[in-house]
């Protein structure tokens, strides 16, 4: 055990495994993108505005890095990761730069994040299969603040533990794009006040997404889905323009009710779902969940008419369960897709991956929001999904579980992995930990990105 701590060694780096992840970055071009599209013109304050690029790369790496405040960002600052990193910038300066962003500015970072996406699906094969279909997800969340200092916040409406609540928070909608055996990627990310309707700017956001899902490589066909904040006619012709198929859900009302009853009861079909067991007296799957479908005209006083299939699931209400008849519940939804009912329906229930990109936000930069400014909060935002972009590209090159874990699993076995630089006949070499457990993915994703190990030229 040792008997004294001292921080003075300047050639320790913390976070070895940024320097592949920020080549990746470089080799898909994302600081020209920053320097091209961020512009801040008017500044409040003169100096705020100055080098936006290399300030934002900096917020980049160290989400990466695992920092969930501004303050955090001084991690790409310790030891010797400034002599790896060229134009670091300290977290009271990039501060000053997030304080100056507007809507507008917010939107230039957005179309970073579109375009920067296009760039790591050129470079590394982040959406496998997306020849023959991917799938666009939509959804929200509410992220809770505290105090009275955040521009924006107000109280809307969340579910916790299957009850909803009310909370004061700033509501982010975001957009995913995946495919059958690819991990979700952000395709599009905004910030909107806690009290915002969960559908505002969804069809845009959706004519987007499936614009970037293109640019991407993605030449099958793409499914967009959502719960029932976007089941209105607006987001479905968004995705008829955009030549995308919907499976969306449906606000019971009395129309979709009576549908629902005209279903005939010899119509209704087990579910196979993944993971259920077949009963061995009976031969049927053991659970109570049913589909079946209806045509239906939804939106029909709107000038968004459209005629698909309602299918509905149902299961029995846990309530009642010694009633002499079965009481079931019903959830509908409305899609234009070919698939057999029970298939529609099980590549519906999917949507809720896009719950494992919130877990990875919130578990990473969107622990809290760091600033009292609306403007400053949407580029935290924007930049939290370009870091996970840019982790889930590098966990694909390391290979292995890392292509679909986890960016707090990433950050773990890849990102923060201590090391000693030295520089033997000037030749600079990175010294990392003995015995690592995942050397082998940490040196593939190295060789995917710089193509040497050790490296023969300078690592800045």
């Amino acid at each position: 055990m040792a008997a004294s701590a001292v921080f003075d060694d300047g050639h320790l780096v913390s976070c070895a495994g940024l320097v592949p992840v920020m080549t990746l970055a470089t080799q898909t071009g994302l600081p020209q993108l920053l320097t091209q599209k961020v512009h801040i013109a008017r500044p409040r304050i003169k100096s705020g505005s100055a080098n936006p690029s290399p300030k934002l790369n900096t917020v980049i790496a160290g989400m990466c890095a695992g920092a969930d405040s501004i303050d955090d960002l001084d991690v790409v600052r310790a030891g010797g990761m400034k002599m790896l990193f060229d134009g670091v910038y300290a977290p009271s300066t990039i501060g000053t730069l997030l304080r100056e962003f507007t809507f507008g500015h917010a939107r230039q970072l957005e179309s970073v994040l579109r375009e920067h996406l296009a760039g790591l699906c050129e470079r590394v094969p982040l959406l496998p299969a997306a020849e023959e279909r991917a799938f666009i997800d939509i959804d929200s969340l509410l992220r809770p603040v505290y105090g009275h200092a955040k521009q924006g916040a107000s109280y809307g409406h969340t579910k916790i533990a299957g009850k909803q609540i009310l909370r004061k928070g700033l509501s982010p909608l975001i957009a995913t794009i995946s495919t059958d055996t690819a991990a979700p990627v952000i395709a599009g990310a905004r910030l909107r006040a806690g009290k915002t309707n969960s559908g505002k700017g969804a069809a845009r956001m959706v004519a987007q997404a499936v614009a970037t899902a293109r640019a991407a490589g993605v030449s099958g066909q793409i499914l967009v889905r959502g719960d029932s904040a976007y089941g209105n006619g607006v987001v479905v012709a968004a995705c008829r323009r955009a030549g995308a198929r919907f499976s969306l859900v449906l606000t019971k009302n009395r129309t979709v009710a009576a549908a629902i009853d005209s279903i005939g009861e010899h119509a209704w079909t087990p579910v196979k779902y993944p993971g259920a067991v077949r009963d061995p007296d009976t031969g049927a799957w053991i659970s109570d969940a049913e589909v079946a479908e209806v045509p239906y005209t939804a939106f029909a006083s709107t000038p968004h008419a459209v005629t698909a299939r309602l299918i509905v699931r149902r299961v029995k209400d846990a309530r009642y369960r010694d009633a002499l008849f079965p009481l079931w519940r019903y959830h509908p939804f409305f899609t234009d897709t070919e698939e057999p009912v029970d298939a529609a329906d099980i590549i519906h229930r999917r949507h809720a991956i896009i719950e494992t990109v919130f877990a990875d936000l919130i578990d990473g930069p969107l622990a809290h929001m760091p600033s009292g400014r609306f403007g400053a909060n949407s580029a935290w935002i924007l930049c939290a999904a370009i870091a996970h972009n840019l982790l889930r590209a590098a966990g694909v090159l390391a290979g292995g579980t890392h292509a679909v874990a986890r960016g707090a699993t990433l950050r773990r076995k890849i990102v923060n992995v201590a090391a000693r630089l030295a520089r033997p006949q000037r030749r600079p070499v990175l010294h990392l930990p003995s015995h690592w457990p995942w050397s082998h993915h940490w040196l593939a994703l190295w060789r995917n990105t710089i193509g040497f190990s050790p490296p023969t030229t300078a690592i800045t």
